[in-house]
């Protein structure tokens, strides 16, 4: 009985944080969203569901979080097996710190650094003009803002899997080695399978990431059709709390279910392995 009491002592403050900060406001959330907005004889989720316009807003938010997403792992996965399996090669901790410098700064910032690589007035623009004659201008539309999810997501991915990468037993590669598997056949027979775990959090994590990141789609986003705006201007520039709070609740179900799905693919793998 002792045990039971000390069991609940430790469990009512996670309990009490779970109802007051998550549970609680979600329902009132998900309240909100079944409300009827003014002039409609509907509840704002089926405005949600029937309007192309949101529909165009959540293609493209998880096509380019899904974009964002395998790029920063295809890149990240030679950079941190490079760091993993040198660590004393010289300027090792200067590269470590330019890498991972990024992590330091908040969305709006990312967008602002976006903006002078690809701006109008950007590094990109400058030469492009100097070589060719010809502007070249990404920060403000789709290709600007993948860039700025790139830039935030690499530094999370490399020491994710950094780490994992370190945790593989070297013992497995040299065996293999001894064998005659070639680089390339150790990679996709030992480190792969082992790296499975590490690539589909870091993957889950990235895509998680750039469903909700708003401050960086908030600097760049004059041509840019994503839910996280599609929700600030209902909610500010159109007063539509209903139809907000919709969108907060698809924007939420379909990063849970891109997740659910990337991780039942991963366990499946894991098991035929």
């Amino acid at each position: 009985m002792g045990r039971r009491r000390a069991w609940l002592v430790i469990a009512a403050p996670a309990v009490v944080l779970f109802l007051a900060f998550w549970l609680l406001p979600m329902a009132k959330l998900a309240g909100i969203g079944a409300a009827t907005p003014q002039g409609m004889d509907a509840s704002a989720y089926w405005l949600v569901v029937t309007q192309p316009r949101y529909w165009q807003s959540l293609i493209n938010t998880v096509a380019l979080s899904l974009g964002a997403t395998l790029a920063t792992l295809v890149i990240a996965l030679p950079v941190s097996r490079f760091l993993a399996r040198h660590p004393d090669f010289p300027g090792r901790r200067v590269l470590m710190s330019l890498l991972l410098f990024p992590l330091a700064f908040p969305g709006v910032v990312v967008g602002f650094l976006v903006i002078l690589a690809t701006g109008r007035q950007g590094v990109l623009n400058t030469l492009s003009k100097a070589l060719s004659g010809d502007p070249m201008v990404l920060a403000y539309g789709m290709a600007g803002l993948f860039i700025g999810y790139l830039y935030f997501l690499l530094p999370r991915t490399i020491g994710v899997l950094m780490t994992a990468v370190e945790g593989i037993d070297k013992h497995w590669l040299e065996a293999a080695q001894t064998l005659g598997a070639n680089p390339w056949r150790r990679f996709v027979d030992i480190e792969l399978p082992a790296l499975t775990g590490a690539l589909t959090a870091a993957g889950a994590m990235c895509f998680a990431t750039a469903m909700g990141a708003f401050g960086t789609v908030f600097t760049l986003g004059t041509r840019i059709d994503v839910l996280p705006i599609t929700i600030y201007d209902e909610f500010t520039n159109y007063a539509n709390l209903p139809v907000a709070a919709a969108l907060s609740v698809v924007l939420g179900l379909a990063t849970w279910a891109v997740l659910y799905v990337a991780n039942s693919l991963a366990a499946r793998t894991a098991r035929g392995n």
